[in-house]
């Protein structure tokens, strides 16, 4: 036999009161999901754009440096000048290295020495005619690679030479053939490749 429900035990009167309350209850209930959707709200954006600087070395400069010449007689030298240019955007520091041949096995690279130093301290008709500056590399043998100053190697390294973004120096380099040379030199040749290293200082102690 079927249980009687809740409602049909209560009173109408008592019904009533009940159905208006859960009717308000319910209105009540709209009302507050209407107001917590009724929020005043922004927003804003920004963009932000980033590139990368560069470290670069003028090469058409470094290109002018011409010390060949023939014919060297012991006690002879070959002086030229080469600017050094920072055509990046940000600071850099670099080495200089050389390799020279030995293809005729006469060994002249191992009696020319190189000296650089920095450009003449006298106001030079030309920059390095009186070849006064600061020392660089003091007379050094070229050998296979003894010549050189700094290091290629990443970080900060003895010698190595800094230059501020757009700026450039001119350093005086001279090849000398010892006064001292004896006869199995003669007619003897070498090639000595110059080498410029660069990179940046920013965040590389």
């Amino acid at each position: 036999m079927p249980q009687p429900t809740l409602a049909a035990t209560l009173p109408k009167r008592r019904q009533g009161r009940m159905l208006l309350l859960v009717a308000g209850l319910s209105v009540a209930s709209l009302t507050a999901g209407q107001m917590s959707l009724a929020l005043f709200t922004d927003q804003e954006t920004v963009p932000a754009t980033f590139s990368s600087g560069s470290i670069i070395l003028d090469d058409v400069k470094i290109d002018g440096l011409t010390l060949t010449t023939s014919n060297l007689m012991p006690g002879d030298s070959v002086t030229d000048d080469v600017v050094v240019e920072n055509d990046g955007t940000s600071q850099l520091r670099y080495a200089l290295s050389t390799a020279s041949t030995n293809g005729d096995a006469k060994g002249l690279r191992d009696v020319l020495t190189l000296t650089i130093k920095t450009i003449d301290v006298t106001i030079p008709a030309l920059p390095c005619d009186n070849f006064d500056g600061t020392s660089v590399l003091a007379a050094t043998v070229l050998g296979a690679n003894t010549a050189g100053f700094g290091s290629s190697a990443a970080g900060a390294q003895a010698g190595d030479r800094n230059l501020n973004a757009a700026a450039n120096e001119t350093l005086c380099f001279r090849v000398t053939l010892p006064s001292g040379t004896g006869n199995a030199y003669q007619n003897a040749s070498t090639t000595t490749t110059f080498t410029f290293d660069a990179e940046q200082t920013a965040n590389n102690p």
